[in-house]
């Protein structure tokens, strides 16, 4: 058969990326066609995402592609997840998207004296996160924020991009899952939470699950680029369901999207809003099957992102494998954090902010480039271990592996860490999960692919995996056992 050439757009927090996948029915094989950088912008003192440079930028993959001869059957865009884009009457966007780093615990505690906590996890499965829209969007009605105001709809980001190229609004399940306004039991907005906060509730538009064909590019949009009216798939549009439906495991594994977070967890069929779930912060977000990713998110590379950022100020230019090198070359199990502490959640002063953890609590003080980072990759794994026995508790049962994707699995060390750590086989791979995700659904939106387990047979099929096996010593349960100790005190 010929194969199809599917353009997946996957908008990182730092980054974005084109790539196009040529799907011969088995096997789907990869090129990148753009990369381009995607930084905060300050402004008055919040954050923001340039949405009309992205928009630039995904126009810009078209024109490459172009510029080779070739011409996609269909796209797809995601994203992280929670931020979004308001668009008024007349379609035209209001203002450039906040970015989720605004969030602050004040604005967490300000909604749940009106809608408790609790109440919202009952409600729709999902962890508190400073980051979350719900907090977010009653920021800004405290704010009486004009932008608001006059909104008429409210896009997710991967639906904003897709709606600048096509005109049509829509929101994906997956993406509306990582609101905590949306419960995906029962496939519903949660009107409630939104009447009891003052969001309005006609922003929010009909969702559809990923897999889904939504449009195709404006016809003004196609003359400009001088291509074709391409189709548009909603795709798993949260980049982490994108990745998680590129895992190839079978059977029983827990999965770990690496990259700035660490998003570790299991599919369930329906959500487990159990109180343990709840005191643990565990999330339910939606699957590209319509279903559930039971997972925590942990704070991952970001810390060592913005430690390197820290030693780029004072003129110490390190690659990230370098760092890697150094972080292998110092010794272990140390100094050890707890990554979710909330003192790492702001950018700027990482490396002060992990040295004053480690002084609060009593342990040698990391100086060097490579202590730093030991201490961060030994606490991440120490972390995994932490999520994956409490999913064990929520399931009733051992998982037998560890299916790591994503960025992060370029790093070897963290691989063989977390293997340690758990006491579990880690498979490694595919790296462009997201990607590869998010070509596929593409491939069951155009009828080429029946589902996720079809696209998992060609993941398995088209890329190599490493595997890591574990060496868990007396010194990780005894780094175990302190992690234990900070994360106990931390909830007092």
């Amino acid at each position: 058969m010929m194969a199809k050439r599917l353009l997946a757009f996957d908008l990182g927090a730092s980054n974005g990326r084109a790539v196009l996948g040529a799907f011969d029915g088995e096997r789907v094989g990869l090129t990148e066609v753009h990369r381009f950088d995607n930084p905060m912008v300050e402004q008055n003192g919040l954050y923001y995402w340039d949405a009309l440079g992205l928009y630039r930028q995904l126009k810009e993959s078209f024109l490459k592609l172009k510029h080779e001869g070739l011409e996609a059957d269909c796209f797809g865009i995601d994203t992280w997840g929670v931020d979004f884009g308001l668009i008024d009457k007349n379609g035209a966007l209001l203002g450039n998207p906040r970015c989720y780093r605004n969030g602050t615990e004040a604005e967490m505690a300000s909604v749940h004296a009106l809608v408790p906590q609790k109440t919202l996890f009952s409600r729709t499965g999902i962890a508190s996160m400073p980051f979350n829209t719900v907090y977010q969007l009653y920021s800004r009605v405290r704010e009486h924020d004009p932008a608001l105001a006059s909104a008429e709809t409210l896009l997710f980001s991967p639906d904003l991009y897709g709606y600048f190229f096509t005109g049509e609004r829509g929101t994906e399940y997956t993406i509306a899952t990582t609101s905590m306004l949306y419960d995906g039991e029962h496939r519903r907005w949660d009107g409630e939470t939104m009447r009891a906060l003052g969001i309005p509730e006609g922003v929010f538009t009909d969702v559809d699950l990923a897999g889904t064909l939504r449009g195709s590019i404006r016809a003004a949009v196609a003359e400009e680029l001088g291509i074709s009216r391409v189709p548009f798939a909603a795709v798993g549009s949260h980049d982490t369901a994108s990745a998680v439906a590129a895992i190839p495991g079978e059977g029983s594994f827990a999965f770990c999207s690496s990259g700035t977070w660490s998003l570790f967890g299991v599919e369930v069929e329906r959500p487990v809003r159990t109180d343990a779930v709840f005191d643990a912060n565990f999330s339910n977000e939606g699957t590209v099957q319509g279903n559930f990713r039971l997972l925590k998110n942990i704070m991952g590379l970001w810390l060592v992102q913005e430690c390197r950022r820290d030693w780029q100020k004072q003129g110490r230019f390190y690659s990230y494998d370098e760092i890697d090198e150094q972080a292998r070359a110092s010794k272990g199990l140390v100094s050890i954090i707890d990554t979710d502490d909330t003192s790492f959640y702001a950018a700027g002063g990482m490396q002060k902010k992990i040295q004053a953890f480690c002084e609060r609590t009593h342990q040698p003080v990391p100086e060097t480039v490579g202590e730093v980072a030991r201490c961060i990759y030994d606490s991440l794994a120490l972390k995994y271990r932490f999520a994956l026995e409490a999913l064990e508790g929520y399931r009733g049962a051992r998982i037998e592996r560890l299916n790591i994707v994503g960025g992060g699995t370029k790093n070897k060390l963290m691989n063989q860490l977390a293997a340690d750590a758990t006491g579990r086989t880690v498979i490694a791979g595919p790296v462009e999960s997201a990607c590869v995700g998010n070509l596929l659904m593409q491939a069951v939106a155009l009828g080429e692919l029946g589902g996720v387990e079809d696209a998992r047979a060609v993941v398995r099929a088209s890329f190599a995996t490493e595997c890591y096996e574990s060496r868990r010593t007396q010194a990780w349960e005894d780094a175990y056992g302190r992690l234990m100790g900070y994360m106990e005190r931390d909830k007092k």
